[in-house]
């Protein structure tokens, strides 16, 4: 590791979920937070300069956006639009299946449902009250979709069906005889444990990678239900010097650190 260049935990995770957008072609990367925000930016510079980037206006960038208030470093920055995207053209894409977009919700069951709106068994009066679905529905039926979770824990990976299904997955309990559902396309999810995929049998959800000194038994203790895993499996990637670089420019402020607890520095 370069002595100048500081990885931690949370810069790897920018990575692994900037992977999430590889190869996707021609379309709308909308990361929802700061590491699935810093991820898409960070897949556009290195390996998919086809992705169009919003920049949380109007308008479609030809570079990412770096985020944090415009001061010091960013003092006097200013956007340099490449095309207008108006909130009518944003859901244009997203009926057309041109979007990928990497979310974090707040629980994930075995078939990939996400809920965020609310906790709790009885949905007309919920023990927590949340955002209520949004755009989830919608989204989850018509374009890919990622998932980032900080925190890895049963309370995310529920054992049963979440509590709210506002986020559709495979389950296939949830689609009647004869509806469509083609175009259910979820990819990773990323977690400060781990990276998950669903190409298990029936879109199983199985362990992709390990990050460093990461076990499947520990990975398995914090899901409340069974991962599908190789029997060897690798271990997620660093970054590299020239990722960092990139990472730095669009979080100058370094707001990525405050993300995950701890945020151990990577060794090696």
């Amino acid at each position: 590791m370069s002595a100048s260049i500081q990885k931690t935990w949370v810069d790897m995770l920018i990575v692994a979920c900037s992977e999430a957008w590889r190869g996707n072609g021609e379309l709308l990367a909308s990361g929802i937070g700061i590491v699935p925000r810093l991820a898409a930016g960070l897949a556009k510079i290195p390996h998919s300069p086809e992705l169009l980037m919003p920049a949380s206006e109007a308008y479609l960038m030809e570079e990412p956006v770096p985020i944090g208030p415009r001061t010091g470093p960013l003092e006097g920055f200013a956007l340099k639009p490449a095309g207008y995207m108006p909130f009518e053209r944003v859901f244009d894409t997203v009926w057309r299946g041109k979007r990928h977009a990497m979310v974090t919700p707040t629980q994930i069951d075995r078939f990939g449902q996400a809920n965020i709106s609310c906790l709790g068994a009885d949905f007309n009066k919920p023990k927590v009250q949340m955002l209520g679905v949004r755009g989830f529905p919608g989204n989850s039926i018509n374009h890919i979709n990622s998932m980032f979770i900080p925190g890895h824990s049963r309370r995310v990976f529920v054992e049963k069906e979440v509590d709210m299904v506002g986020s559709v997955g495979y389950n296939p309990a949830r689609w009647p005889a004869g509806v469509k559902n083609d175009f259910v396309d979820i990819r990773l999810i990323v977690t400060d444990l781990c990276v998950l995929n669903f190409t298990g049998p029936d879109h199983a959800i199985r362990v992709q990678s390990l990050h460093p000194g990461v076990t499947l038994a520990q990975v398995q203790d914090q899901t409340g239900f069974a991962l599908l895993a190789d029997a060897t499996l690798p271990v997620t990637a660093a970054p590299t010097d020239e990722q960092m670089a990139v990472i730095a420019r669009l979080d100058p402020h370094q707001l990525r650190y405050t993300v995950i607890k701890n945020n151990p520095v990577l060794e090696g």
